[in-house]
């Protein structure tokens, strides 16, 4: 892989071109990581791409080594492995619940404590999740609540 970048004192935007024979997973990532640098992510369903504000995320989870991203109305794939999306999201409002979860703090409508240090979380679809305890002190220390 060849990075050409041009500096021009005339722009006004920053502008970025990929120029490839074909499109693969690797370029897919690479688009999905920049899109989120404007707080978007990219998702594959049905073989197409769509592009997603982050803020209609619920939550991504992971499934036999793939990850999902989880809206109100759908589910979509992504080439990004969870911890990308987590280093990118943190600064959004996410954190991780789960060795294979990240949720969307603006998303969740209520919290209760569960069993061995567990929090269980209501997503504003009506989904509830579990939260580890390993990650628990964490949300509860972010809530100010102990």
């Amino acid at each position: 892989m060849k990075v050409v970048i041009n500096t021009d004192r005339n722009s006004k935007d920053i502008e970025v071109a990929i120029t490839c024979n074909q499109l693969t997973p690797e370029i897919e990532r690479i688009v999905s990581m920049l899109r989120m640098l404007d707080m978007q992510l990219t998702g594959i369903k049905g073989g197409e791409t769509f592009i997603i504000d982050t803020s209609k995320v619920l939550y991504i989870d992971t499934v036999d080594k793939k990850a999902f991203i989880y809206t109100k109305d759908n589910v979509y794939e992504t080439n990004l492995r969870l911890h990308e999306l987590e280093e990118q999201l943190m600064r959004g409002g996410f954190f991780r619940a789960s060795k294979s979860c990240i949720i969307n703090f603006k998303q969740i409508t209520s919290l209760k404590a569960d069993v061995d240090r567990k929090i269980r979380v209501t997503m504003s679809n009506g989904e509830r999740l579990m939260i580890s305890r390993q990650y628990a002190d964490y949300v509860k220390e972010r809530l100010g609540v102990k």
